[in-house]
């Protein structure tokens, strides 16, 4: 390896040790009723499955459009 991927790589891998560097967490204390939410659903929740239809179709339209553009 070259001089240069050796420092690449022991920088990202002393990044990654710093970012995972967390001090540990307290114990959680409470009444123990598993949370302080009202249960219901995020607005965002109602619309899941149509945002994952809009994703898979854009992928497909920009995936047939720069395909032609490069044929």
């Amino acid at each position: 390896m070259k001089t240069i991927n050796k420092l690449v790589l022991a920088l990202f891998l002393f990044a990654v040790t710093l970012a995972n560097a967390a001090p540990p967490q307290p114990a959680p204390t409470g009444t123990g009723n598993g949370g302080n939410g009202t249960g219901a659903p995020a607005p965002i929740d109602m619309y899941v499955y149509v945002l994952g239809i809009v994703a898979i179709a854009f992928i497909v339209y920009f995936t047939k459009k720069y395909k032609s553009v490069k044929a």
